[in-house]
């Protein structure tokens, strides 16, 4: 099932290409283990950024989400530091353990590279603060988002243009 629904996917991002990313495969052999090109988004701190993340899916895919990682350094309270993308779309499917995300803000089978691409722009403009990956840049960003956190971003938007394409 998981080979047709990434295949799926890929037709459908050839179909219908969204603006502020692109999207391929690492290894034309690997159909699980893609690379992502993400356009920081306008009107934010990360405008102008040009940010690569691999986008590995499960064999169960859709069944089970799809993990995130950015190559390239961002600083961001839903990113780790390793470069792990924390949102809700991105959660195993169910009941929250924590009582945080309710099951239907968690990863549903019916989510698409599309969606998940779509949340992860919105989180770039839109952190959330309140369910960190990286406490130093929630806390930054709560505190000081127009000094050091504002200055930690430019510096990764610098080196995100600088090595795009490498």
């Amino acid at each position: 099932m998981c080979c047709k629904g990434v295949k799926l996917s890929r037709l459908q991002l050839n179909k219908n290409p969204v603006e502020g990313f692109s999207a391929g495969l690492i290894d034309d052999n690997d159909l699980y283990r893609w690379e992502v090109l993400i356009i920081g988004p306008p009107d934010t701190l990360y405008e102008g950024g040009v940010f690569k993340a691999h986008l590995t899916f499960p064999k169960d895919y859709p069944l089970r989400p799809p993990k995130m990682k950015f190559i390239t350094e961002i600083w961001h309270p839903n990113v780790d530091k390793n470069g792990d993308v924390c949102i809700s779309i991105l959660h195993e499917p169910g009941e929250d353990k924590y009582g945080y995300e309710k099951p239907e803000e968690r990863w549903l089978p019916i989510h698409t590279v599309e969606t998940i691409m779509i949340s992860v722009i919105s989180m770039l403009a839109d952190p959330n603060g309140d369910s960190p990956a990286n406490v130093d840049a929630a806390k930054e960003w709560r505190e000081d988002r127009h000094g050091e956190f504002k200055r930690k971003v430019a510096r990764c938007v610098r080196n995100s243009q600088e090595t795009a394409f490498e």
